[in-house]
This record gives structure tokens, sequence and C-alpha cells, in this order.
């Protein structure tokens, strides 16, 4: 019902930046939340950050509260994560989600019934 492809993948140094861009489509109107998980090289996946429909809440991992920022255009039908201080840890595959109603709890994987493929972010040091 729902596709998401994400965009941005790159390689970047210590304290650089990167956007990551998640396109949507098809039955967009029954996305609601959608957040941003990510994953490395034998590693389980992990929260980074949410954001709810209308946009005007946001929720971020500890680990990247204050450097990352998650953000919407719903009439573009696209979310973003603006990533600034990059550290080599958080080199990994960046997957967009959406979930199909409101949801609560917003780290939580079981919560999100769509899945991007996923995006290689890798930071040199």
């Amino acid at each position: 019902q729902v596709q998401l492809v994400e965009s941005g993948r790159g390689l970047v140094q210590a304290g650089g930046s990167l956007r990551l861009s998640c396109a949507a489509s098809g039955r967009t109107f029954s996305v609601y939340a959608m957040g941003w998980f990510h994953q490395a090289p034998g590693k389980e996946r992990e929260f980074v950050a949410a954001i709810n429909w209308i946009g005007g809440s946001t929720y971020y991992a500890g680990s990247v509260k204050g450097r990352f920022t998650i953000s919407r255009d719903n009439a573009k039908n696209t979310l973003y994560l603006q990533m600034n201080s990059l550290k080599p840890e958080d080199t990994a595959v960046y997957a967009c989600a959406a979930a199909r109603a409101g949801i609560g709890t917003y780290y939580r994987e079981d919560l999100y019934a769509y899945w991007g493929q996923g995006t290689q972010v890798t930071v040199s040091s």
C-alpha cells in the first residue's frame, strides 16, 4: 500500500553533515507517524528519530539528540533526516519507516508497518 525509498547515502568525514530523504508513494494518506532507524553490520537495528503526523512532535535517540533533526513535508510525502556533527559510530544503513496509525512509543520497530530498503551512511575518522 505504501512504498518508501530513501536517498542521500554518502561517505563523509567525522564532523560533517548529510541529509537523508525518504519519499513515500502509494496510499500515502494512510501514513501517520514516521521514523528513522539504522543498523550497523552485526548489530541490531536501532531507533534514531521519529516525528508525528503533523510534525509538531519529534523524538530522538539519546545518541543523536542535538545533532540530528527529523522533519517531514506532507505535501511532498517526504521525510528528512538532517545529520550534523557526524561521528564514526553513526556509520550504518539508515532506513525510514511509517506507521499506519498514531503510535505512542515511537522507538518501537514493531509499530511501523512500512519500511524502506535503507541507504548507506559511512562516516570516516
